[in-house]
């Protein structure tokens, strides 16, 4: 009776986790609401400390004030799927997706005399066969609404984003000798030398490599080689002077009336350098780093995730300090709590 029980509560498990996730589109309005119903969780803002600031006039010079407060921002949409018009996200797969692969058609078609070819490429012929080498195509899209805290900062409490709404920072499909053709990504170190670079913790619990920053991925379970595909793609536009074709997020900067202490480059298992929000297959009211230890749960990270036709979408939210100018020139800061 007990294993008969046991039996029961695995399949039962198993119908409701396989139910969990379908294949679904995500729409600007529904990133929007996602984001904000997780405002709360995912932005973390607090008071940091004080900013000092001196003023001088005809009648002499003063010293003022402003809080300077901390705060993570949705910076980008970033998402992974296995056809070259493939985003989730609607509106830009009819837009510039549409648009990206013509442009990448043509670059091919002009230098090699072929077709750009789909995604979604795994190894093995039969059923019985590990498909665990995985091609999935990328996207980083400013978030929708990214602008609004540059013009509504309501005093200094909020800080500007990096990122410009709705502009592409990355489109694998323009980036697609370096995307699929992993040159010069295969010569870095961290492409050949195991454990460096890993997303979770080598080598008992890894989803899998930052480098090569291509799309191919090794994950025998297709959530985190989605997964994988984000933080290779979020590492590579928080960055500049990478091997890619794409447009740095820092490019957009602007702190207009504050001072701003702007995020560091993405690295992977560390949120105070940003984390994920999940829209797309399954909406996620929370936000976490890559790269959980699930090897001694009876659940996958993966588990009730899995999309049919293996598209995925999350918000990167990063970490901004900032306080209100308050005078000509910055004298300094004074911290009372640690941020992120």
């Amino acid at each position: 009776m007990h294993r008969f029980r046991h039996a029961m509560f695995t399949l039962l498990t198993a119908a409701l986790l396989s139910g969990a996730a379908q294949a679904r589109n995500i729409t600007t309005v529904e990133i929007t609401a996602q984001t904000t119903a997780a405002a709360l969780a995912c932005s973390r803002w607090q008071p940091v400390g004080v900013c000092f600031w001196l003023r001088c006039s005809l009648f002499g010079c003063s010293v003022n004030t402003s809080l300077k407060v901390g705060h993570y921002n949705p910076d980008l949409v970033v998402s992974a799927y296995h056809k070259v018009v493939g985003n989730p996200w609607v509106e830009m797969r009819a837009t510039l997706g549409t648009a990206a692969k013509a442009g990448g058609q043509a670059i091919v078609s002009g230098l090699l005399g072929v077709d750009i070819g789909e995604g979604d490429r795994t190894e093995g012929t039969t059923a019985k066969d590990h498909k665990n080498l995985r091609f999935k195509e990328a996207d980083a899209i400013g978030y929708p609404v990214s602008s609004l805290a540059s013009i509504a900062s309501f005093g200094g409490l909020l800080c500007p984003s990096e990122t410009t709404s709705l502009v592409p920072y990355f489109q694998s499909t323009l980036d697609l000798l370096a995307w699929r053709t992993e040159i010069p990504e295969s010569l870095f170190p961290a492409a050949f030398i195991p454990g460096l670079r890993e997303i979770g913790t080598f080598p008992f619990n890894t989803w899998g490599g930052v480098y090569p920053r291509s799309g191919y991925v090794t994950q025998a379970e297709d959530p985190k080689a989605g997964a994988v595909t984000a933080q290779r793609t979020g590492n590579i536009v928080t960055r500049t002077g990478q091997p890619h074709v794409y447009l740095p997020a820092s490019s957009t900067r602007s702190g207009g009336g504050l001072r701003v202490w702007w995020p560091p480059p993405l690295v992977e298992n560390d949120r105070r350098t940003g984390w994920w929000q999940m829209h797309a297959p399954v909406p996620s009211a929370s936000c976490e780093a890559f790269g959980r230890n699930d090897t001694v749960s009876l659940l996958s990270w993966a588990d009730g995730k899995g999309d049919p036709q293996g598209d995925y979408a999350w918000t990167l939210w990063r970490p901004y300090q900032c306080c209100q100018r308050r005078g000509q020139w910055f004298l300094g800061n004074i911290d009372f709590a640690p941020f992120p």
